[in-house]
């Protein structure tokens, strides 16, 4: 035999025999030493575990609101691609709120219109709507909107008719200041720009008593547009050499024209002869 397996055996031989040899109170002792030295490593085992059971539930957990936040985000883009489309439909209820309104309270027989075309280039000239020959709609009919007198139709088509608005220089109405005797002749003006463009009133006398805020409506002259329909309010009166001229701001809103009210042929047929 090897001196090293016969070191080993001696070894083992004689803790063997120790071991037999030991008292009942060395063995308690030697029991106690290691169920104290197990116990540590047992608990921390179980502190590792609870740990590691806590953060596998935690990340169970954060996944859960993971997928709640993704869900959530989904519902939040569907809803802000539905928001534009709302305001949408929150305006065109408006208007038509407001048409109805007008509709309701106007004298004449009106057909209401939609405007669907409007270029850059003559914003303030024309506007084409959705009515024409099928809607009884014909040349030269005035054409009112929410807040008084709009334009008149021009061209005529099977559906649609395009409209020149008051704000071009070429439709001229005759008009008189309200509380009055001031007469003159309204028309737009060339090369306008901007939001809120002026309406220029001619022919009005020199030393007119005219001030800012004063009211402006048809007379019903010249066989046209009917009298008394609000066109709009005095900005400022300049006199001249031979004759006064004022600018006057328009009731309708032009910027925003959307919906509009041509009168109907047989208003135009009924209306008081011109002076």
């Amino acid at each position: 035999m090897k001196p090293l397996n016969l070191v080993a055996l001696l070894l083992f031989v004689g803790g063997l025999v120790w071991a037999l040899t030991l008292s009942e109170r060395s063995v308690r002792e030697i029991q106690s030493m290691y169920y104290a030295t197990i116990s540590k490593f047992q608990r921390g085992g179980s502190e590792v575990e609870s740990t590691a059971r806590a953060f596998l539930k935690e990340v169970e957990h954060s996944r859960d609101l993971e997928m709640r936040l993704d869900a959530i985000e989904q519902e939040f883009g569907k809803l802000r691609a539905l928001e534009p489309r709302l305001r949408q439909l929150e305006i065109e209820n408006n208007e038509l709120l407001a048409a109805l309104d007008f509709k309701e309270r106007t004298q004449f027989k009106v057909t209401a219109a939609r405007v669907i075309k409007r270029q850059p280039a003559t914003w303030w000239s024309s506007v084409t709507i959705d009515r024409g020959r099928d809607a009884d709609i014909a040349p030269h009919l005035p054409v009112l909107a929410s807040g008084g007198l709009a334009g008149k139709v021009d061209l005529v088509g099977p559906n649609t008719s395009t409209v020149i608005l008051l704000t071009d220089e070429s439709c001229q109405v005759s008009v008189q200041v309200a509380g009055t005797a001031e007469v003159g002749i309204l028309s737009g003006q060339r090369g306008q720009y901007g939001e809120a463009p002026l309406l220029r009133l001619r022919y009005l006398t020199k030393d007119a008593q005219i001030r800012p805020g004063m009211k402006v409506i048809t007379t019903g002259r010249g066989g046209l547009f009917h009298p008394n329909i609000l066109v709009g309010t005095v900005e400022a009166f300049e006199p001249g050499a031979f004759d006064g001229e004022a600018f006057v701001k328009p009731s309708v809103d032009f910027q925003n024209l959307s919906i509009v009210f041509v009168t109907s042929k047989t208003d135009q047929e009924q209306k008081e002869t011109p002076e």
